[in-house]
């Protein structure tokens, strides 16, 4: 986006005039901030972040003429916090994400790396209230050019942090379009969302604290691999979907300078040195499935047996299992227990169009480095 300048005084005046509803995402790096405007003490304003009333009003009700030209690069990333943006009400209204399908027989059935097409498994709803059951899983809220939507996202640890993480771990379709789009917009993290799963219908009427018992968090910074922004379609799977995932950096909208983890009490460790999909003997896929059957109110599970799914030759195999959730689950945590630690090994990427499998990157050096570079980017805050 072409950075508005404006001189220090009109800059601060903004801010003021905004009394607290907008403020500033974490630390950019050069690119992001490279042409941007500075406010009252000197400091940068972040390339694309709003600095008057008009951009306020085209972060939340659109203004994605160009998108795909503007704040497509991985450091056009730009998060503002806007206060009460998310209430429950327009929580409820969230549609499920972007769905990404393909035929039934996998788009990949034609590599020989690519295990026979698993049966389907009926999801199960997850023990209620979450945050007694499955704490460290949420879900995630953005805007979008399609309007409001969903996705799901897991807490998990931060090495550069013990016991007091800010990372949630998602898809990368979540927040980002892909080769044809850019950054989605007002990306908010809710865990244990609608902690008693009340059916969609009653949410907006239900007291915020079953909705959001823990808050919400808005990401600050974004990280997610380069193959999924120059490769990914949110149209159809493709050889992106191998390197579909995303890891946030969040902060409390209420300001609060207590973590994610410390204030849920709980997050999953990121294994990165699984082995191959047809050597895991179970797992079990978490998320919030929203599209029909579903209404994105309760929080599902899928335990199941992974095979694997290649979609593009050169690219690396995919997990994926029988299931039964739908649009929604996308970013959605797949686990397994390791030395009795939930840990992390894959994430909800894509599924078949009759909603019967769903697939998740394997996590490998990709994966790795991105994962490492956000932890590394705040592990001095």
């Amino acid at each position: 986006m072409p950075s508005i300048r404006r001189s220090t005084a009109t800059a601060a005046a903004l801010v003021a005039l905004l009394a607290g509803t907008v403020t500033a995402c974490g630390p950019s790096d050069d690119k992001a901030a490279a042409s941007g405007a500075t406010d009252q003490q000197g400091l940068q304003i972040p390339k694309g972040m709003p600095t008057s009333l008009d951009d306020l009003k085209k972060w939340k009700d659109g203004g994605w003429q160009n998108w795909d030209k503007w704040a497509r690069r991985a450091g056009d990333f730009a998060n503002p916090v806007i206060k009460d943006h998310w209430k429950a009400d327009r929580l409820a209204e969230a549609k499920n994400s972007p769905e990404i399908g393909v035929q039934a027989t996998g788009a990949g059935s034609e590599f020989d790396a690519t295990d026979p097409e698993p049966q389907p498994v009926t999801a199960e709803q997850v023990a209620r209230p979450y945050h007694q059951h499955m704490a460290p899983v949420g879900k995630i809220f953005f805007d979008s050019p399609k309007g409001p939507m969903v996705c799901s996202g897991t807490i998990v640890e931060d090495p550069a942090h013990p016991g007091k993480s800010n990372l949630v771990w998602t898809a990368g379709h979540c927040v980002h379009s892909g080769k044809r789009g850019g950054w989605m917009r007002n990306i908010v993290f809710v865990p244990s969302y609608n902690d008693n799963g009340v059916p969609m219908k009653q949410v907006g009427a239900t007291p915020s604290q079953q909705v959001t018992p823990y808050g919400r968090f808005w990401a600050d910074w974004i990280t997610t691999s380069g193959e999924w922004i120059n490769m990914g379609s949110e149209d159809t799977g493709n050889g992106g979907s191998a390197y579909d995932f995303a890891v946030l950096h969040v902060k409390p909208e209420n300001g609060s300078g207590t973590s994610l983890q410390e204030t849920v009490g709980a997050a999953a460790r990121v294994a990165f040195d699984t082995p191959s999909a047809d050597r895991i003997g179970s797992l079990d896929a978490f998320g919030y499935p929203a599209a029909p059957p579903f209404d994105g109110a309760r929080m599902m599970n899928c335990p199941a047996r992974p095979g694997r799914l290649v979609m593009q030759q050169g690219t690396p195999a995919m997990n994926r299992i029988g299931c039964t959730m739908t649009g929604g689950t996308s970013g959605g945590g797949w686990f397994v227990n390791h030395d009795g630690k939930l840990t992390l090994v894959s994430n909800t990427s894509i599924s078949s169009k009759t909603h019967t499998w769903l697939a998740g990157p394997h996590l490998g050096p990709e994966a790795q480095r991105i994962f490492q570079d956000i932890s590394r980017k705040f592990a001095d805050q």
